[in-house]
């Protein structure tokens, strides 16, 4: 064998050798190295073990702190339940003993009555042989039977029952008129206190304020065909006397006056004096005039908070504002009314607001009557039911001027305040009614001839102006129609004077230029 074989052998053996003494060095190391673990993993045991054991333990002593804490709770509510019992046995006792002792009082009492009942008993019993004796005497000393002495002791007493009993009707009937009499006027006197309204009264006269003098000949116009085109417009007559800086609007007919009293104001601020000019400012004014009625009307149901009216209704409500009755003006009444009425109605436990919603519609038929026939009552009764009011509404304008059987409590309400507000002091005139009253007889009488279109009473009733159709009537029939009107006037009529009846006839031609 070479050397370098034998070192190779050699080499080998030594490597196997380490191999193998490495491998026994590990395998003891392994061997130590488990039981280390081993050891180890039974130390771990023992302390889980010991933990386990001690968290038992800590368990079982809280549950057993938890379980006689909930025992003394146990007990302490059982302690104050035998307390409380113990109170309500001593409570019921004492009630037990209350109760023997007026058990012991009413048989006591029982005892008492049964023996008064028997005393009573007895006594009625001698009694009624004593009332048997007597009336056995009184039988042989009158000489009647009980019968006859009944009767007449029943009609003694009734004679006398009877004149008492009419002496207390008559005395008990004066306290209670002079009590109603004494809470009635109590009751107004409160409810006009309560209510003061401002009063209005309307003349037949308007002023309007001109910048000169210069300005009158300007609305007289060329041979007064100014003057003459805005009367025949308007309705209402024009003084222009020598009264510096005014021009005096005349008119009976409160609404004819505003609108020429308006419209007059309109031209004189214009400048543009001249008939077409005048018929154009004229119907302006009385658009504008529709739209202030309408107005008027809301503010009126605003003020009175009657809420809900037609607008029919708020309409003719508004043409009050320019109607006035005795110079009251209807409007201011009708407001004053619904005031009075609702109060009255509150004070006497009805319904305020129908009270107010009657009191304001009572004189609604006022703004109609000059279209329909029939008085301002039965006009407004027939107008409220057609837009829908109630049957108390309806009564009270019907009946408050007592023309008809009262069947509603409110009518009567209203009829009271109706007289209230026209009786207090100052509140209307007499005389401007009458006069009113003959302005519109007068136009009344000239509208009934044929061909009259128009009919005007101006110069305080003095003059009449009438406008005929120039289609229907001619020169020769105008003639007549003013005369008939004339004595018409002389045969029906009774005025102080004369009066000046004019007719105007005249053709009017209008043509558009395209």
């Amino acid at each position: 064998m070479t050397p370098y074989l034998i070192g190779g052998v050699v080499g080998a053996v030594v490597g196997l050798v380490a191999v193998i003494v490495w491998l026994f060095i590990t395998k003891q190391d392994a061997r130590r190295q488990a039981a280390a673990i081993l050891e180890e993993g039974r130390r771990a045991a023992g302390d889980l073990a010991k933990e386990a054991e001690l968290k038992m333990r800590e368990n079982e002593l809280a549950a057993k702190a938890r379980l006689d804490q909930e025992t003394n709770e146990t007990k302490d509510k059982l302690r104050d339940l035998e307390r409380d019992l113990d109170r309500r046995q001593a409570s019921l006792e004492q009630k037990s003993d209350g109760l023997r002792k007026q058990e012991r009082i009413v048989e006591g009492n029982q005892r008492k009555l049964t023996d008064k009942l028997e005393r009573i008993s007895v006594r009625e019993t001698e009694l009624e042989k004593v009332l048997d004796q007597q009336r056995q005497m009184l039988h042989q000393v009158s000489g009647l039977d009980k019968a006859e002495a009944t009767t007449r002791l029943m009609k003694l007493l009734e004679d006398e029952l009877a004149s008492e009993t009419g002496a207390m009707i008559l005395k008990h009937e004066r306290q209670i008129k002079e009590t109603v009499e004494e809470k009635s006027r109590e009751l107004l006197i409160t409810t006009m206190q309560r209510f003061a309204a401002t009063h209005t009264a309307e003349s037949t006269t308007s002023t309007v304020d001109i910048p000169n003098d210069d300005m009158k000949g300007r609305i007289i116009g060329r041979e007064g065909r100014n003057i003459r085109a805005f009367e025949k417009e308007t309705g209402v007559d024009v003084i222009i006397d020598d009264t510096p800086g005014v021009v005096i609007v005349s008119g009976f007919d409160p609404v004819r006056r505003e609108v020429a009293r308006q419209s007059l104001v309109k031209l004189i601020a214009d400048g543009r004096i001249h008939p077409v000019r005048i018929e154009e400012v004229v119907k302006e004014t009385q658009a504008e005039l529709e739209d202030f009625i309408i107005r008027k009307g809301k503010e009126a149901a605003q003020e009175a908070d009657v809420p809900g009216l037609h607008e029919r209704i708020i309409y003719l409500l508004g043409r009050l504002h320019f109607r006035t009755s005795y110079s009251q003006n209807v409007l201011r009444h009708s407001i004053e009314v619904a005031f009075l009425s609702g109060m009255l109605a509150e004070m006497v436990g009805l319904d305020g607001n129908v009270g107010r919603r009657c009191g304001l519609l009572h004189d609604i038929g006022k703004a109609a009557d000059h279209e329909l026939e029939g008085g301002h009552p039965k006009i407004g009764a027939d107008l409220l039911k057609r837009h829908g009011e109630g049957p108390q509404v309806v009564h009270a304008a019907l009946g408050h001027h007592d023309d008809i059987v009262i069947e509603h409590p409110y009518t009567m309400l209203v009829a009271t305040a109706d007289a209230c507000s026209a009786s207090r002091p100052g509140a209307r005139r007499e005389s401007l009614e009458r006069y009113v009253k003959r302005m519109e007889e007068l136009e009344s009488i000239a509208l009934e001839h044929q061909g009259v279109q128009q009919a005007f009473a101006i110069q305080a009733g003095r003059e009449v102006r009438v406008l005929v159709s120039s289609d229907d009537v001619d020169d020769r029939v105008a003639a007549k129609v003013c005369r008939d009107i004339a004595g018409a006037y002389e045969e029906r009529l009774a005025y102080p004077g004369e009066i000046k009846v004019t007719v105007i006839r005249e053709s009017r031609f209008t043509e558009l230029a395209r």
